[in-house]
This record gives C-alpha cells, sequence and structure tokens, in this order.
C-alpha cells in the first residue's frame, strides 16, 4: 500500500544512572569513590534511502523507540551508550511537528536527528573535589526527547503529468518508462502516484502520474489535495487534455486554476501542454480542438504536442522537447536568496523564573531542569547540591524575595520537590 503521509510517535532513548561507589579491596577497605557514568540514550534518526519507495512501513507501526542507555558500574566503569534508531524514508520525505518544519530530506543520503537522546548522570568518581573527599551522589539519567510527528512524502521527479481524471496520464507512463500504472477506462483509476524512468536518445529523466486533480482540488475536493505536493518538486509538467473532451478549454483552466489555488502557485511552473488520445477522434476535427486549447492557454499551436499513448503517434516528439526543456530549466542558475544579515541569539539556556503558587515556588529554566532531572532527591548530598546551585544562580535569593519560610515552603523544578 502507498502511504504519503502518516503520523509517527518517536521516542530517544533515557540516559542511564551513574552509580555511588567506593573501591573497596583486600588493602584497601576505605578506597576512594569509584561509581561510573551512565551510558547516554540513543537518538532518533531519519534517513533519505533510494531503497525504499513508500512511509507504509510506519503506517502498521506508529511507534518508535531509540534504546536506553545502562547504567554505570564500580570500578569507574561507564554505562554502555543506548543504540540509536535509524528510520529510513523515500528521499522527498519532509518531517513535521504540528507546523513546524524539523527537516527536510529532499536527497539521498540527507539525514536529521528528529529525537536526541537522554543525557546519562554522572557517577560519584565525577563529584570528588578538595572538600568533597567521598561523595554519596551520583546523577540520574535524562529521559529522551518524546515526540509525535508527520511524515510527508513529496515524490522527487523531473517531469509531473497532470490532468483531469481519465486524461491518459497513466496509459502515456506506461508507454514511455518501465512504470506498471493500473489502467482502466474509468476516472480515478490511479489512487497513487506512479514513478517511472523515461529513456529517450542519451538522455533520461524521472516522471511521475500524478491522480487525476478536479475543481476544488485544491481546498480538499477528491483526490486532488492529497497529491498536488508531488508536484511541488518536479521541475517540468505536462498538462494531458483528453481530446474526446467536450470542453477541451475548460478541461485546460480547470487544471490551471486548482494548481494555482494551491498553497504553493504551481500553475507558474513550466508545462508543457499536450492533446491525448487523438486516436479516438476525427481526424478532421483535431485542428479545432487544437486552436481552442490555443486559445485558453495562450500557447501557440505548434507548441501543443498531440500524441496517442496506444498508437505510438507524436510521442518521440513529445519526449525529445521534454529532455531539451529539462536541460534548460536545469542549465539555469539557481534562484539566490537575498543575502540575510547574520542575527546574533543570546543563549537562553541559562535563564530562569521563580513562580509563587500557594506555598510552593515552582523554578523553570532548561538548565536548572536539567540540573533537577538529573538529581537523585534520595540523596542527602545529592539534594544540597542542587540548592547550592540554586543559590549559586541566584534563585534561592528570588525565593525569599518572594516570601519563603524556612520549614514550611516548598521548591518545585521539574515535578520534583525539596523543602526550602
Amino acid at each position: 500500500m502507498f502511504a504519503d503521509v502518516v503520523k509517527v510517535k518517536i521516542k530517544a532513548g533515557k540516559g542511564g544512572d551513574g552509580v555511588v561507589s567506593f573501591l573497596r579491596t583486600r588493602g584497601n577497605a576505605k578506597g576512594g569513590p569509584d561509581g561510573g557514568d551512565g551510558g547516554h540514550g540513543g537518538s532518533v534518526i531519519i534517513i533519505a534511502d533510494h531503497n525504499t519507495n513508500t512511509l507504509s512501513r510506519y503506517r502498521a507501526s506508529k511507534m518508535w523507540d531509540a534504546e536506553d542507555g545502562t547504567n554505570g558500574d564500580s570500578n569507574n566503569k561507564r554505562g554502555k551508550g543506548g543504540a540509536d534508531i535509524e528510520l529510513p524514508v523515500p528521499p522527498g520525505t519532509v518531517i513535521m511537528q504540528d507546523d513546524e518544519v524539523l527537516a527536510d530530506l529532499e536527497k539521498e543520503g540527507d539525514e536529521a536527528i528528529i529525537a536526541h537522546g537522554g543525557r546519562a548522570g554522572f557517577g560519584n568518581a565525577h563529584f570528588i573535589s578538595s572538600v568533597r573527599r567521598s561523595p554519596k551522589m551520583a546523577e540520574l539519567g535524562e529521559k529522551g526527547e518524546a515526540k509525535e510527528v508527520t511524515f510527508e512524502l513529496k515524490l522527487v521527479a523531473d517531469v509531473g503529468l497532470v490532468g483531469l481524471p481519465n486524461a491518459g496520464k497513466s496509459t502515456l507512463l506506461s508507454v514511455i518508462s518501465n512504470a506498471k500504472p493500473k489502467i482502466a477506462n474509468y476516472p480515478f483509476t490511479t489512487l497513487e502516484p506512479n514513478l517511472g524512468v523515461v529513456d529517450i536518445d542519451e538522455g533520461t529523466f524521472l516522471a511521475a502520474d500524478i491522480p487525476g486533480l478536479i475543481e476544488g482540488a485544491s481546498t480538499g475536493k477528491g483526490l486532488g489535495d492529497d497529491f498536488l505536493r508531488h508536484v511541488e518538486r518536479t521541475k517540468l509538467l505536462l498538462h494531458i487534455i483528453d481530446a474526446t473532451s467536450e470542453d477541451i478549454a475548460k478541461d485546460y483552466t480547470t487544471i490551471q486554476a486548482e494548481l494555482k489555488s494551491y498553497k504553493v502557485d504551481l500553475s507558474s511552473r513550466p508545462q508543457i501542454i499536450v492533446l491525448s488520445k487523438i486516436e479516438s477522434v476525427p481526424k478532421q476535427d483535431i485542428p479545432a480542438k487544437l486552436q481552442a486549447l490555443a486559445k485558453a492557454s495562450k500557447v501557440a499551436k505548434k507548441n501543443i504536442h498531440t500524441i496517442s499513448a496506444v498508437a505510438n503517434m507524436g510521442l518521440v516528439d513529445l519526449l525529445r522537447a521534454t529532455q531539451k526543456q529539462l536541460q534548460i530549466i536545469k542549465s539555469q542558475p539557481a534562484e539566490q536568496k537575498p543575502e540575510e544579515m547574520p542575527i546574533i541569539r543570546l543563549d537562553d539556556s541559562s535563564m530562569w523564573d521563580v513562580k509563587k503558587r500557594g506555598n510552593t515556588y515552582e523554578v523553570t529554566g532548561t538548565e536548572i531542569e536539567g540540573f533537577a532531572r538529573r538529581t537523585n532527591t534520595d540523596q542527602y548530598q545529592a539534594v544540597q547540591r542542587l540548592r547550592h546551585i540554586l543559590g549559586r544562580k541566584g534563585i534561592m535569593r528570588q525565593i525569599v524575595r518572594l516570601g519563603a519560610k524556612a520549614g514550611e515552603s516548598k521548591i518545585k523544578i521539574a515535578d520534583k520537590e525539596i523543602d526550602f
């Protein structure tokens, strides 16, 4: 089954805990601290892989977890780091969280870390100092990031075949390429985009048959809105018009309106107009149909291609014109974005805030919450260390200003509470 949009829950691994341990040997019953650090949690990495064609595997399994790091051990042994989990997706996949783009994996080999593994906790050997010779504390590992994200596949093709349902797109693709799409003489035969490699003379290009569009497709009507996204990345469009239609001009303007109304104006994309199925209409009627199409599109009749895929008429000329147009497009310099002035952003990770809620003082801030999450509140020295950090950062002073009283008030940080 083809799947081009799917929601997935991902979770990076938890960091391993540090341990409290002291060296004990036959000749040294009071050795120093030797508790090792934990191992870091594994991360979730998304990789664009050309061997992956769809997102179907993520529709079947929607939860993906990286491995947790293991705890440290005595003799300064560090815990094993959790293994990263690598999720392959087809090139052209965009990773979204709500309306934010986390990564756009456009080409083979692109990769991005979507969820970072949790930081490991330090063992007690880490806390030796001139005033703390026998630390009886160790840090807890932090949880890894957990997110619900959307994978959205936008096919990466050189040429996109667009048109109304049953215009002959699938038949054309099956004849000119190695693709084997489902073909039948009724609308909406194609329910998923099909890709095919087209060889012409010494050149090759990739073509995509986009499922039929209807009026209102850009606003979600019919199948079109789900598949217009695939047109976004194509360099050139072949606009296929059915020669048997009773109103060719209307067919053309309908598709152009939908391309223009999409969230990205696709009507300005380079196009080649193709009148298909000419074997099904009297030969003497074709000039009038070309005239109507030329008038609606404002394209000279000589630049509109007439083809019959089933009778193999006009295909070589069409493919050579397509290849030539692609070469022109690819030779053009990439659009230069205006140079932006560098923006210097302050690191706000050390910033904090205190809010009084009854007799509890809630402390927030990236850095201080990280310290709190790694604090084992069952260890007296660990709690004292957290108090010392709160004092050093001026947080304790602010808590006092807000009216905290010893023995009565509580301090809450990252869902942990300690006495003031």
